[in-house]
């Protein structure tokens, strides 16, 4: 997508009128669009194979999100890294990790990422600067600020994007890693991904202050609100600030707000809100079809072509349920690997 920046509005607004000149060529949008509607499909599958028994533990899923990862993946470079929490398969996809690998892990076979052990929350690639997946909550944020240490040690020009959710943000150790990043300059965006719910409490009920981008105005780390259902706004955003975090000028926290349309994990009945409201989100402001929408009346893409990227999607999807369900079971001896470094 283009690297030129511009404002991003405040939340998540109805759709946008399409044909509108935003500056990004057909191939960045086309590969957002690709990015995006795997995580979906990913995800509706994973939904799928818990549904079946395949997949135990926890599961979070990405679906109405897809926007804010794969707009941030977009705006930045090979060196940076990535962490979050335990909604994240979308992350490890927009991160170009191997679908067939993310859902072994979920399945808690061998050809997981994590061999297996790790399942929903806790994967993890070295190779491709992918740090987690984390069970709690919180803890990702600290853990990010530690990595934004290191590439400003090594001095390598990378930026670590560390997300969290807004029913993480009250937590005090966020607070204390906003103060020393912003001590040191460290290049992190603090991604808090409000997608209006901590589990089953609404933001209103839980944050005294709803805006969430001001949080680290005591520590004086600049903060952005952003309509996280466009791809664009986001992309842009994160543009932004990755070249705030790479001057040197320190942290920067971008306020994505986001929907999900699944309860908060495959166990949630999502009681706590109606189903007109679900509906009235995915009618105006789903990101996929916001894309879509444009795509079509830029003559970018047509129906034909669409359904073809659709159906290329399911196949990958496809390949990697089979892939999970066809990669063994951890033998035993795992039970004592990776627990130990010899320094």
């Amino acid at each position: 997508m283009a690297k030129a920046a511009k404002s991003a509005s405040a939340g998540a607004s109805a759709r946008k009128k399409p044909g509108v000149d935003i500056g990004a060529s057909r191939e960045e949008l086309l590969d957002a669009y690709k990015h995006m509607l795997l995580i979906r499909r990913f995800e509706e599958k994973a939904g799928q194979l818990y549904g079946m028994g395949l997949i135990g533990g926890f599961c979070h899923l990405y679906i109405g999100q897809e926007a804010v990862v794969v707009g941030m993946m977009e705006a930045s470079q090979p060196v940076d890294t990535v962490i979050t929490s335990y909604r994240d398969h979308g992350h490890m996809l927009a991160w170009d990790m191997d679908p067939k690998g993310v859902m072994a892990e979920l399945t808690g076979r061998a050809g997981g990422y994590s061999k297996g052990k790790g399942g929903s929350m806790h994967m993890f690639s070295r190779e491709k600067n992918f740090f987690g997946g984390h069970g709690i909550v919180g803890a990702q944020m600290p853990l990010g600020t530690g990595l934004a240490f290191a590439h400003k040690y090594k001095k390598d020009g990378g930026v670590c994007q560390a997300y969290c959710g807004d029913g993480a943000i009250n937590q005090g150790q966020i607070y204390e890693a906003f103060n020393m990043a912003s001590l040191w300059k460290l290049p992190v965006i603090y991604v808090i991904e409000n997608n209006r719910y901590g589990m089953g409490t609404a933001v209103e009920r839980a944050s005294a202050s709803t805006e969430l981008y001001r949080r680290g105005e005591s520590f004086k780390i600049p903060g952005k609100q952003v309509d996280g259902m466009d791809v664009i706004e986001v992309k842009e955003a994160g543009a932004e600030a990755s070249e705030w975090c790479r001057s040197g000028k320190g942290p920067f926290i971008l306020e994505m707000k986001t929907y999900r349309y699944r309860g908060h994990s495959m166990s949630d009945p999502a009681k706590y809100r109606d189903k007109e409201e679900v509906s009235k989100v995915r009618k105006e402001s789903d990101p996929i079809d916001n894309l879509r929408d444009k795509l079509i009346a830029d003559k970018m893409a047509d129906e034909a072509m669409l359904k073809d990227i659709d159906k290329d999607v399911k196949a990958v999807v496809t390949a990697a349920a089979d892939f999970a369900q066809q990669s063994p079971e951890p033998d035993p001896s795992e039970l004592y690997t990776d627990i130990l470094v010899e320094a």
